[in-house]
């Protein structure tokens, strides 16, 4: 087969953070896959194909991509941030355990991004120094119960947290009821980290402590960052810095 099927990270937003390798595999693209507003950020060019689609349809997009390489396509599969984190690869993995066997001749590549996490951070100072986990706070793909169960076992391991998809339209008030997991497990007044939209035009950087953290402070577009009880606040003429120490 002379197709081949590369999963992108385009970063978080900032076109300056998307990698090389990611720019290469783009240029040398017949197709791109992906969700609507990420395909957005693809320069039309003549020769490329793009195909957007919805959000939910995440395994019928990987299933076309790969059957667009078995047919002699070079096709990049885009997601935000990093395709391995809570985005596009493990999908594709599932449409390629599920479909038919020639799709596992194709050569699949899976390339890196930075993401919203990890760009928040920056930001923020270094709330993820030592040890630290992230989840998924949206229950469409996992009970809300599990999620608490996870909440609640970080915290009470003193695990800095990442959340992602916060807090919808259609999900108001899990990041409510995350905050009072939180509450009642840490009892006490750690920083919390709210950036939204990081490295756009439209970033906003909040640091609050867990006691005053609001669950109108996040939307889909926050990136929520828990520090461990040891994480520590500096503050500086151009504001606060956040840290969490490398020892325990």
């Amino acid at each position: 087969m002379t197709g081949w099927v590369a999963v992108a990270g385009l970063g978080p937003g900032d076109e300056a953070l998307v990698t090389p390798q990611v720019r290469a595999a783009l240029d040398a693209a017949s197709d791109v896959v992906g969700y609507i507003p990420y395909v957005a950020r693809i320069a039309p060019r003549a020769g490329l194909r793009l195909h957007a689609s919805d959000n939910r349809v995440e395994l019928d997009r990987a299933a076309h991509a790969l059957d667009m390489a078995a047919q002699g396509r070079r096709v990049v599969v885009v997601s935000s941030g990093d395709p391995g984190v809570f985005a596009m690869a493990s999908a594709l993995f599932e449409a390629l355990e599920a479909g038919p066997q020639h799709w596992r001749a194709l050569d699949i590549r899976v390339l890196p991004g930075i993401t919203a996490m990890l760009a928040a951070a920056a930001r923020a100072g270094a709330p993820l120094g030592h040890d630290f986990c992230a989840i998924n706070l949206s229950d469409n793909l996992k009970p809300w119960a599990l999620i608490e169960k996870r909440l609640r076992l970080a915290a009470e391991a003193d695990f800095a947290m990442a959340f992602y998809n916060p807090r919808s339209k259609a999900r108001p008030d899990g990041f409510a009821r995350a905050l009072e997991v939180l509450r009642t497990t840490c009892a006490d007044a750690r920083p919390v980290v709210f950036a939204r939209a990081v490295s756009t035009p439209q970033e906003e950087l909040r640091i609050v402590p867990l006691t005053e953290a609001r669950p109108e402070m996040a939307d889909m577009r926050t990136m929520v960052i828990v520090g461990s009880s040891l994480t520590r606040v500096i503050d500086t003429p151009r504001g606060p810095v956040i840290f969490t120490p490398r020892s325990a």
